[in-house]
């Protein structure tokens, strides 16, 4: 059989064919499924200092992936929903009426265990589902776009018109926007159903949802346990079949985490891929809208729409935004080693002190898995890896220490009476703010200050630097790089909730990424023991800019090989 893919990988400097595209850089109309043309890998020079080179040590596997314990779930490669749903559509097997009454239901069954969700538009999310039979029945043209029939949560720090949009806050309890984000209205565009807003950390501020004002939202693998944070809402509701993809944000690894501790695929695009109008701002430079799915080929497809240059985000890049999905290659036509001329990078910073053994033994047990697959695993070195941590809490808390100073209980949300002005700020929000908002805003604010700027504030930016250099001469050697997404799998509600280090150590694996603004994904890889069924482990793989389809399809491919394991939450088999 011909090969499918040729590596090594194109990257967005090189060219090859382009379908037609809009002014904002989006796709006009699907293209026939085409693969990118061999292409040499890309080469940068880098003119200013570089981190010293290590030396390269070939990758020693280990014999198999690390297995759950048996379900009644039968495994195999994980289906698309999206391409179910639509089929289904257009063959009449279905009515949009049924599929999103099969979610509803199943929602109610589940969202008392969960509580996933801060808002559910049930009523509005059946009008809708019913308004689209009618267009498909009248045979109108377009009837069923990409994602027609397609039910989306959403995460409550994206603003979504004529539904609250709270952050997770008190001080916007009630709020509504007037207003789309444009990762939503693109969705809305596409044919997408909006079920409902999603929980979250307050602003986006935790890695558990035990920051939120309104609730603490569960792992559907395991009740007693977190899912992640601060995307847990998001990425429960998708484990647990809530919804069939969700939105989330990603300044320090809201998607990715989340989507190891819930066994979901998890995306962080590129800065500036997404547009990040409607988001609620956390730290601006960090920033990232991603998404969530059942499977690789879910979450490309949702990139897709939501890609792309918006006149409303200066930040948002204009390149041409490729379809995803149409790159993916079904198991079917995938040669022995599809992945053949693969360079990986397994980051040895990332398997070391401090992570678990079960996690340890999944990750070795992925590499191994792509190395079977033809590509060339070996480990790397990233000197700076260990200080990007404390510096993302810095940039981060300083930027937040701005952005925040919007909610005064004036120009937003709750307000407290008071005498005058100062006491009236002061108040709306002492009794608005959440304790983890209030320490982070005061750690950005001490920060910034005029006797602290150089010694925090330009040192971490200093180090920002640095990682950017980092993976910048990692990213010349390797296609990608690969760590756990993060250091343990999903723990105990409640076990780190009055350690704050302890929790922020848990970004370890993931905040670098967002300080270089480079694309990552996560793909459930395995499990450790745990819960009723065990606890998933999410392997995290990294990009250079603008290089989200490389990573889609090496995922897709890891994914559609995975043997013997299924990564459906127990919850689902009960109910």
């Amino acid at each position: 059989m011909p090969s499918i893919l040729t590596f090594p990988f194109p990257t967005p400097h090189q060219s090859s064919p382009k379908p037609a595209h809009t002014s904002d850089g989006r796709r006009t109309s699907p293209p026939a499924a085409v693969m990118p043309p061999p292409l040499q890998a890309h080469r940068l020079l880098i003119s200013h200092r570089r981190l010293p080179t290590p030396a390269r040590r070939r990758f020693t596997a280990v014999s198999s992936l690390q297995s759950a314990p048996a379900t009644t779930l039968a495994p195999g490669p994980a289906t698309s929903s999206i391409l179910s749903i639509r089929e289904s559509l257009l063959s009449g097997e279905r009515t949009a009426a049924d599929i999103t009454s099969e979610y509803l239901s199943r929602l109610c069954r589940t969202e008392p265990s969960l509580r996933s969700f801060i808002h559910v538009a049930d009523a509005a999310a059946e009008r809708e589902a019913v308004e689209l039979d009618r267009r498909i029945a009248s045979g109108e043209k377009d009837a069923v776009g990409p994602l027609s029939g397609v039910l989306v949560g959403v995460k409550d720090n994206l603003c979504t018109a004529n539904m609250p949009s709270t952050g997770g806050s008190r001080i916007l309890d009630g709020y509504r926007p007037a207003y789309d984000a444009t990762a939503v209205r693109r969705l809305r565009e596409a044919g997408a159903i909006v079920v409902g807003k999603t929980n979250l950390d307050e602003f986006g501020m935790g890695s558990t949802t035990e920051g939120s004002a309104f609730q603490v939202t569960t792992n559907p693998w395991d009740d007693s346990c977190v899912p992640g944070g601060s995307s847990g809402g998001s990425a429960s509701a998708v484990s647990a079949r809530q919804c069939v993809v969700s939105l989330g944000s990603d300044t320090g690894g809201s998607v990715r985490q989340p989507a190891s501790f819930c066994g979901v695929v998890g995306l962080k695009p590129t800065y500036g891929r997404v547009s990040r109008f409607g988001l609620m701002a956390y730290a601006s430079s960090l920033d990232v809208v991603g998404c969530f799915g059942s499977s690789v080929f879910d979450t490309a497809t949702i990139l897709s729409v939501v890609a792309g240059h918006d006149k409303m985000d200066s930040t948002s890049s204009s390149q041409v935004v490729p379809d995803y999905a149409s790159e993916l290659v079904s198991l079917d036509l995938l040669e022995s080693k599809p992945l053949t001329g693969v360079r990986i990078g397994i980051i040895q910073e990332t398997l070391g002190e401090g992570v678990a053994n079960g996690v340890i033994s999944s990750i070795k047990g992925a590499a191994s898995h792509l190395e079977q697959l033809g590509s060339v695993v070996e480990e790397v070195s990233l000197p700076s890896f260990s200080l990007g941590l404390p510096a993302y809490y810095i940039l981060a808390s300083s930027e937040a220490s701005s952005n925040l100073s919007r909610y005064d209980g004036i120009r937003y949300g709750r307000q407290v009476s008071a005498d005058d002005l100062n006491d009236l700020y002061g108040e709306s929000r002492a009794n608005g703010l959440g304790h983890e908002v209030k320490m982070r805003i005061l750690m950005g604010t001490y920060a910034l200050s005029a006797g602290y700027y150089d010694a925090y504030y330009k040192r971490a930016q200093q180090v920002r630097t640095l990682v950017k250099e980092s993976f910048k001469d990692a990213l010349e050697r390797y296609d990608i790089l690969i760590s756990p997404a993060a250091p343990s799998t999903a723990y105990k509600i409640g076990e780190k909730i009055n350690d704050p280090l302890a929790m922020y150590a848990g970004d370890i694996m993931t905040v670098n990424v967002n300080l270089a603004g480079l694309p990552a994904l996560v793909v459930p890889c395995g499990f450790v023991e745990g819960g009723p069924a065990g606890l998933p482990v999410g392997l995290q793989m990294i990009g250079s800019q603008f290089c989200e389809g490389n990573l889609l399809r090496v995922g897709h491919i890891f994914e559609q090989t995975l043997q013997n394991l299924s990564f459906v939450p127990p919850l689902l088999a009960e109910s």
